[in-house]
């Protein structure tokens, strides 16, 4: 299901020679007058979107994106189709930054925010209970049968569906919430990132415009800290549970029926299938794929991908039964 972002204001107008020179790449006069809409994941991109390729793993994607202009390095440009325009720069992930940030001038700011509601008008939240000392941004929709705890934050256009529960101490911010879904005391959802690059000097930040999708008949335990996406958007999948002190990084994707015991954690841009359930303390590492139905057993450290239907245990994680046999 897409969503519309509400929470990130794109400049009007950003033109391809506008992207050339902050990426110090020559300009042709031919593209002076190129407008181009968005800067979007190789799979999200359109025809006027500006996309990125920096990994051989996302080959499959270049062949298929409906992009036309793609920032790569010299390394990988042979892989770029003729029918495509190559951006070709030095370093990929700090080009996007930048054209990110171009697109998105407040992209990095995340402050709290000073246009909360000075009260809050119970006619437009009918059925709805808030404990004490509430504190709501503007444009923010809360379902029937919802209740809001004591000391909680909610920013500006976040919403929140019918029947929804939240704890008190929660902070919440860039984030969509489907119905029947809890989320309980101390947890912070639609945080940015953590997505820098390191830099003798100062260390580059990069900015996150995705959201946090959470889907019906979700429950977040207390605690819990949700990161929100860079580009993408991280999602937690209909009636999955998570424990206590979960840590979702940026852009990850966790599937339906999915159970998350405590302290768990997971690197950014992992995509973990349906029913999947994690034992307490196990580590999930980055860009990784684990799929439906796989059990993850409980301190287990998880570097590759796992395929449907299998159970691992350890560090590096493997299959339970090999591990056993290795343990004895």
């Amino acid at each position: 299901m897409k969503y519309t972002n509400p929470f990130f204001k794109k400049r009007t107008k950003n033109y391809l020679s506008e992207i050339l020179k902050i990426l110090n790449i020559k300009n042709n006069n031919k593209y002076k007058n190129i407008l181009i809409n968005d800067i979007k994941n190789l799979d999200q991109a359109l025809n006027k979107d500006v996309t990125f390729f920096h990994s051989i793993k996302y080959k499959l994607l270049l062949n298929s994106t409906k992009s036309n202009f793609i920032i790569t390095n010299s390394k990988l440009s042979s892989f770029i189709p003729k029918t495509k325009i190559a951006l070709i720069v030095d370093n990929v992930l700090v080009s996007v930054a930048k054209v990110t940030e171009l697109f998105y001038p407040n992209s990095l700011n995340d402050q709290f925010e000073n246009n909360f509601l000075k009260s809050i008008n119970k006619k437009n939240y009918k059925n709805v209970k808030f404990g004490s000392n509430v504190i709501l941004g503007e444009n923010v929709k809360i379902g029937k049968n919802s209740t809001v705890g004591h000391n909680t934050i909610i920013e500006s256009n976040v919403e929140i569906g019918h029947n929804c529960h939240i704890g008190s101490n929660v902070i919440i911010k860039k984030t969509i919430i489907g119905n029947n879904v809890s989320i309980l005391d101390g947890a912070v959802i639609g945080k940015k990132g953590f997505g820098f690059f390191p830099n003798n000097k100062k260390n580059i930040k990069y900015p996150h415009i995705g959201m946090v999708i959470i889907e019906n008949n979700v429950e977040i335990g207390c605690n819990n800290t949700i990161d929100r996406g860079s580009l993408s958007n991280t999602i937690i999948g209909e009636n999955s549970f998570l424990d206590n002190q979960v840590h979702i990084a940026h852009n990850v994707q966790i599937g339906k029926n999915c159970i998350v015991t405590g302290q768990v954690g997971f690197a950014g841009s992992s995509k973990i299938g349906n029913n999947v359930m994690i034992g307490g303390q196990a580590g999930i590492s980055g860009h990784l794929k684990i799929g439906n139905n796989v059990k993850i057993g409980g301190g287990s450290g998880v570097i590759k991908n796992i395929p449907d239907n299998t159970k691992v245990m350890g560090y590096p994680a493997k299959e339970i039964k090999k591990f056993i046999l290795e343990n004895k």
